[in-house]
């Protein structure tokens, strides 16, 4: 069960604490192994349709490869780390008290560097084929993007909430992998065409650091940390309840009644 709500700076003797060690290991594996399906999917594709290939079954190949990837990384990671496997997500869980800054501050280092990796590990695998990463397609304005970016990180932030964190979520948790899986691939139909529905400042910026394609990227960032803070905002202080201070004092013995 995720820790109750409770904001906190965090020690200095957490980021090495063996528990914290082992959700920021948990987060850097998953994210590589999140980013390393989702990039490489759209370098398959590339390689497979050079000249030109129907969009409609590439975006649903890379849509399908996103979620089934998502799912087993989270799956794999959420019962170490809380399966973020996203910096909007810690962003969405710090907000809503859930870690702390210091242990956030360990799966965003930890996220990214398994961004890097993945995105290296394909440029090698791939005979040198630049990761391509996202960009705001021709005839989509910057505004335009960023709200899409918005709206379809809250989606995700808000399904996380609801199936993982949620103390009233019962048995739902455990499909929780499966729903945030399901609404990626969900989102990436909606949003591929328009700004390749990133929904991760991670899953961003690995490929564009290593294929160095910076073009609209501030978007990648700015967007999902705004759709996961408003998403984590709503969900906690208007979804879950807050639950009423339990009193310490013993019951009184039979003969004070």
């Amino acid at each position: 069960m995720p820790p109750p709500r409770r904001y906190a700076f965090g020690r200095a003797d957490e980021a090495i604490h063996p528990d914290s060690m082992r959700a920021a290991l948990a987060e850097f594996v998953c994210t590589f192994i999140f980013v390393f399906a989702g990039e490489g999917s759209v370098l398959a594709l590339d390689k497979l349709y050079k000249e030109g290939g129907p969009p409609a079954s590439e975006l649903v190949t890379v849509a399908l490869a996103h979620g089934l990837a998502l799912f087993a990384a989270v799956a794999a990671s959420i019962n170490i780390s809380g399966g973020h496997v996203n910096p909007a997500v810690t962003f969405g869980s710090l907000v809503g008290g859930r870690i702390s800054v210091v242990r956030a501050f360990l799966y965003w280092v930890a996220q990214l560097l398994g961004a890097i990796v993945a995105s290296l590990l394909l440029k090698l695998d791939t005979n040198g084929m630049r990761p391509v990463g996202f960009h705001v397609a021709s005839g989509v304005g910057e505004i335009q993007g960023l709200l899409l970016e918005i709206a379809m990180t809250f989606g995700l932030v808000y399904t996380v909430y609801a199936t993982a964190i949620d103390p009233k979520r019962g048995s739902l948790g455990i499909i929780a992998p499966l729903a945030i899986g399901f609404i990626v691939g969900a989102n990436i139909l909606v949003g591929g065409p328009f700004d390749g529905a990133s929904m991760n400042p991670a899953r961003a910026f690995g490929p564009a650091l290593v294929g160095w394609r910076w073009r609209n990227h501030w978007i990648y960032w700015v967007g999902p940390f705004i759709g996961g803070g408003l998403a984590a905002l709503i969900y906690e202080f208007m979804i879950i309840p807050i639950e009423p201070p339990h009193h310490t004092h013993q019951p009184l013995a039979p003969e004070d009644y």
